[in-house]
């Protein structure tokens, strides 16, 4: 069978001690051997979260997530604002939009980072209680000051989606005040998709409206929780793994996770502009989640992506929307170290040289082991 690599940011590869758990026999999810298993996912879940509060666990993507989080704190018609710089931002304001929501968009270039100060005067401007941000957008490599947007927003509930950026960047939920912080298993957790995440600080939960959803009831999903029991039936041998995943984060340090992804990210940046490769995402330690190039030019971005994973089983991750074809994304979160960067660089420049583009060969690898090797500050 033909080796294939994985580099998007999402899915992402999975370890094989969390396979390994995955594929163990089945169980019932009412007994007391899953509930052992269910109690810990949970409780580490907080510490991955960095809060006290609940952690709410479903079975579904994570825009699942995204979508409990409108049904559950959003009333038809009520005025919300919504951060978007690029496709997942873009989704936040479909979503509202189909909940029935008066949705103010406060858009920013695809690739641009949103201003604190300009969302915080709009949100005031507006009156809106609710506002809705990506913290790392996958589709351009911004990572959002996140902690900014909530100090401008001050007293409104600010609802982050961190479903790529949890456990790869910092993210202090109960530090920094965060209302609502929603994840998803497939990403920097280093699991397989199908398990969704939402923190709920406490505050919340006295005013939260009657929930429009029957399945993603946040206050039906808490009373199971209580009991290390779910409300439905759970996602058995997905948490199964997430527990494991999540074990070894902790082992690790999550810490240690925020500097190994700044150090992979500071190794594909060095290796592509080694290449003479344009970047797209910002050159600086903020992209810790997905690096991202522009398509030299002569070059079309489709057959690049193909070639990669047709020749060589590497398999990156288009532009999406107006940049298709445009741009090319290195994801490097969860289960990565420094030779698969090497070895994603290396296909890069061979697929590229084999379609006849002007790239500098021979300098990346060693470019990007210089660059991983560098002190990084903590």
């Amino acid at each position: 069978m033909e080796k294939r690599y994985l580099f998007t940011p999402g899915p992402t590869p999975v370890p094989p001690e969390v396979l390994a758990a995955m594929a163990e026999p089945m169980v019932h999810h009412r007994g007391s051997d899953f509930r052992a298993v269910y109690e810990r996912a949970l409780e580490r879940l907080r510490d991955v979260f960095r809060t006290k509060a609940d952690v709410l666990l479903f079975a579904a993507s994570g825009t699942g997530a995204m979508d409990s989080a409108a049904a559950n704190l959003c009333t038809p018609g009520q005025r919300v604002a919504v951060v978007t710089a690029g496709a997942f931002g873009d989704r936040w304001v479909a979503l509202c939009e189909q909940y029935g929501l008066d949705v103010q968009k406060l858009a920013y270039e695809w690739g641009e980072a949103p201003s604190p100060d300009e969302v915080g005067a709009a949100v005031r401007e507006s009156g809106a209680g609710v506002v809705f941000c990506t913290h790392s957008e996958t589709s351009t490599g911004v990572v959002a000051d996140v902690q900014g947007l909530k100090q401008a927003v001050g007293d409104a509930t600010l609802v982050v989606d961190a479903i790529s950026s949890l456990g790869a960047v910092p993210l202090e939920t109960d530090a920094w005040g965060i209302d609502v912080v929603l994840s998803g298993s497939q990403k920097a957790l280093m699991c397989p998709p199908g398990l969704a995440m939402a923190s709920v600080a406490d505050p919340l939960w006295e005013r939260l409206p009657q929930s429009r959803s029957f399945y993603f009831d946040w206050r039906r999903a808490r009373k199971a929780q209580e009991m290390f029991d779910a409300a439905f039936t759970p996602a058995v041998s997905l948490i199964r793994g997430l527990e494991v995943a999540l074990g070894l984060i902790a082992e690790a340090g999550l810490d240690a996770a925020f500097e190994r992804h700044v150090r992979l990210g500071r190794a594909a940046r060095a290796g592509l502009k080694a290449m003479g490769l344009e970047l797209f995402s910002p050159d600086d330690d903020s992209s810790a989640v997905v690096t991202v190039a522009n398509v030299p030019d002569g070059i079309d971005g489709g057959e690049l992506l193909r070639h990669l994973r047709d020749r060589h089983g590497v398999t990156l991750a288009p532009g999406q929307g107006h940049l298709k074809g445009k741009i090319f994304r290195i994801g490097h979160i969860g289960w990565f170290d420094v030779f698969d960067i090497a070895a994603a660089l290396a296909a890069v420049e061979l697929s590229l040289t084999e379609l006849g583009a002007d790239v500098e060969r021979g300098v990346a690898v060693p470019r990007a082991f210089e660059a991983y090797d560098e002190h990084v500050a903590v």
